[in-house]
């Protein structure tokens, strides 16, 4: 969430920051006439109670010269004035309550170097890895691979559940599995990442925390009883929140945590689009990175971040590129994101297989989340950073494309192979 002063002074900075957005910057208007409001109730406030204390002054002398009369009238008449600066606190914390909930509803502000744009088609490339393999056939998708080596099962997931949920058999699942444990290895063994292994359903404290609240609220899967429960869209919530509400010392940041977990999204106003197989479900599995950093370091490790992400496409040998995403691209609490996408021979194209963000102080302001640089210094919000390393279903759709057969088979990548019992091929 965005900080209230810094909206009460930079409301023009803000309102264009919006616009670069695409963000309806109207409530802007609202929260300026709340602000306004505010203001003269706090002076309102500030007169009488100066009033008050006068008044209690004059109602001591009084006491003290034998005018009682006179003064039990002062104090019927500061009873008055008391109920009044009653009421305007009241309006003053309905007035600030009205404004949070405008803040709620903003997203973050871009990064002065984040290219501006409306859509993806404004998003810059950085850098490429590897080359696209040239086949000497028709490469097919990875729904053709896949159900013809009886490794995917479309049709009776949609029996079971419905459209857009898969099921993987045999080595194919084995493949999934592989996947999840090498992204955790490396991650943990060469990056230096704590793994955890949080709960799959979480509370609307921690989706307002990580800002999937209130604006997302349709792409959730809701757990419909009292407790307002929801199945976790990304281990970014849980994971994230790990620290809310608590004062880290400025000594124990960076903190670096990966995760696997299932993720659970409805998709909600994404109909018609990558409908076909593995790309978009309801239902999918991923590796987690989420960094708690000092405010002075977390673009450098955002950097670390990205390149964290890349290191298991290049272990896997698959071609990829990382873009920087444009102001009307990124997410809701970004202040500046790296995509990165890997080759799809099907599509001829490069697709998101990784989206790595700054989020700053905007979730941790929303959690709570702070640290002290020492034992009398002021808290400060920490900086909270994640990505996808990696999207597994996404993998293992490049693996079966990237790594296919004229015969059918799909070769196993070199280090994938001791995870899949030196297994080198499916079929």
């Amino acid at each position: 969430m965005l900080d209230l002063n810094f909206v009460r002074e930079n409301l023009e900075t803000v309102r264009t920051a919006l616009d670069n957005r695409n963000f309806p910057a109207e409530s802007l208007n609202d929260f300026a006439e709340l602000d306004e409001k505010r203001r003269r109730v706090i002076g309102e406030s500030d007169s009488i109670n100066a009033t008050r204390n006068a008044a209690s002054k004059e109602i001591g002398a009084l006491m003290q010269s034998g005018q009682r009369d006179l003064a039990e009238e002062k104090k019927a008449e500061l009873a008055g004035l008391r109920d009044k600066q009653s009421e305007l606190e009241h309006l003053r914390k309905e007035l600030e309550a009205k404004m949070n909930e405008l803040l709620a509803g903003l997203p973050n502000i871009p990064r002065p170097d984040v290219p501006v744009g409306t859509d993806e088609s404004a998003n810059v490339e950085l850098r490429k890895w590897g080359e696209p393999r040239e086949f000497d056939f028709q490469p097919k998708d990875h729904v053709d691979i896949g159900e013809a080596l009886g490794i995917l099962d479309l049709e009776r997931a949609t029996k079971i559940t419905g459209s857009r949920f898969a099921i993987l058999n045999g080595a194919g699942a084995r493949l999934e599995r592989a996947l999840i444990n090498l992204m955790l290895d490396i991650h943990t063994t060469e990056h230096g990442y704590t793994e955890t292994l949080p709960p799959f359903i979480v509370n609307r404290k921690s989706l307002f925390g990580t800002n999937q609240l209130p604006k997302f609220e349709d792409d959730l899967f809701h757990i419909k009883d009292e407790r307002e429960f929801a199945l976790i869209p990304t281990a970014e919530v849980p994971v994230t929140n790990y620290h809310a509400e608590e004062i880290l010392d400025a000594a124990d940041l960076p903190k670096y945590y990966t995760a696997y977990s299932p993720c659970f999204r409805s998709e909600a106003g994404s109909y018609g689009r990558d409908t076909r197989g593995l790309i978009r479900q309801h239902q999918f599995e991923k590796v987690e990175l989420v960094k708690l950093t000092l405010p002075e370091n977390s673009e450098e490790e955002h950097e670390k971040l990205t390149q964290n992400a890349e290191r298991i496409l290049q272990l896997l040998g698959l071609p990829y590129r990382t873009v920087v995403l444009s102001t009307g691209d990124m997410g809701f609490g970004a202040v500046k994101t790296y995509d990165i996408e890997v080759w799809l021979p099907s599509q001829n194209t490069y697709r998101e297989i990784s989206s790595c963000s700054n989020c700053a102080d905007f979730q941790a302001r929303r959690m709570n989340l702070r640290f002290k640089r020492s034992g009398d210094s002021k808290p400060e919000f920490v900086h909270t950073l994640n990505g996808s390393g990696l999207a597994v279903g996404r993998t293992w759709i490049a693996i079966l494309e990237n790594y296919q057969q004229e015969d059918g088979a799909v070769l196993i990548p070199e280090v994938l192979q001791p995870f899949m019992n030196g297994l080198e091929k499916i079929g």
